[in-house]
Parts: C-alpha cells; sequence; structure tokens
C-alpha cells in the first residue's frame, strides 16, 4: 500500500497546529514534513526538528536543483519544504504537509499525486472570534488575516477535499478516516 502525501492548508486561526498534533499523537502512520528556513533559529526550536536551518547560498543551490517541492520567500527569509527528505518519509508513512495556499499549489504541480485538503472554519465570523481570542493580535493584523483567510478560501475549490473544523475531536476523525478511505483501508 503506497504512503500518501498529504497537504493540510487553510487559514491563520482554523486550528492547523491543534488539529495536526491531535493528528499526528492518534496515529503513528503519519509523519510531519519539516521545512527548510534561511531565517534565524529562535529560542526554543530545534535543527532538524522545527526546521532545517540553512544559509542563503545552500537554499538558492537546492532550489536551482529542483530540491524543493515548493517553496517562497517571506520577510526576505526563504522558506521551502525538501524534496528528498519528504520523499525518504513516505517510503514508511504517510507524510502531512502544514503550508499554504500557495505553496499547496506548487506541491500539486511538482507532485502531482498529492493530496490536498482545505481545513476550512464553521463561518467567517468563528474565524475572526478565534483570531480575536488568541489576544495576539491588533484589530488590523485580525482584518489583515481575515482578508488573506477569504483569498486562501477562494482557492477551495483547487483542492481535492475540504474538512470542516467545528470540533476538534470531530474533525481529527474525520481527516483520520478520509485518509484511511484514501489508502484504501476499511473504516
Amino acid at each position: 500500500m503506497k504512503n500518501l502525501l498529504i497537504v493540510l492548508s487553510g487559514p491563520s486561526g482554523v486550528g492547523k497546529g491543534t488539529v495536526l498534533k491531535k493528528l499526528l499523537s492518534s496515529s503513528d502512520g503519519y509523519a510531519l514534513s519539516v521545512s527548510c528556513t534561511t531565517r534565524k533559529m529562535r529560542e526554543g526550536e530545534v535543527d532538524g526538528k522545527s526546521y532545517f536551518f540553512i544559509s542563503k547560498e545552500q537554499f538558492l543551490k537546492t532550489v536551482e536543483e529542483n530540491g524543493f517541492l515548493e517553496y517562497s520567500n517571506h520577510f526576505e527569509n526563504y522558506y521551502g519544504t525538501p524534496r528528498k527528505f519528504v520523499e525518504k518519509q513516505l517510503e514508511t508513512h504517510d507524510v502531512i504537509l502544514e503550508i499554504d495556499v500557495n505553496g499547496a499549489l506548487q506541491v500539486k504541480k511538482s507532485y502531482p499525486e498529492a493530496i490536498l485538503i482545505m481545513l476550512l472554519p464553521p463561518s467567517q465570523e468563528a474565524l475572526r472570534n478565534r483570531l480575536k481570542g488568541r489576544a495576539t493580535e491588533s484589530e488590523d493584523e485580525i482584518d489583515r488575516r481575515i482578508k488573506r483567510a477569504e483569498y486562501e478560501l477562494s482557492k477551495q475549490e483547487l483542492y481535492d477535499y475540504s474538512v470542516v473544523n467545528d470540533d476538534l475531536e470531530a474533525c481529527v476523525k474525520r481527516l483520520n478516516n478520509l485518509i484511511k478511505e484514501l489508502k484504501g483501508v476499511n473504516i
């Protein structure tokens, strides 16, 4: 049975991190991809676990060698999903990437068998309330994140599947069942 490359995207505040943490702890059949970055390591981060921290020169050389499934530049730092790392993980596990919609669409081009799953909020109001509840952004930042969410959600039709995160346990169960179904495992 072939392992799957699963790309999970969704707007800020939809609960991707929480859902992924629960999904990964519920099964030993999943591996989370680790991205490369050129930014400096922050306190508490671990090289090879949080990110692979590499130089800009090393990053650009890897781009030239087609070594990323996707990559982007944010705030003068590069981020990318290393192809060899993902392919090695796929030998033994289903691999999950948590990336934005632009990255997800790049992955689909370079790895067409990837499964794109959009994690959706129950409503725009619920999304705004979740962002406010985090108490980590100003009202202006929340407005920017909502605008970005509208853009990301407009790409939903380009995804293979959508799952609503209305209840954490139910959402994780739906994702698990979807992945099992895609692998042909009886639920």
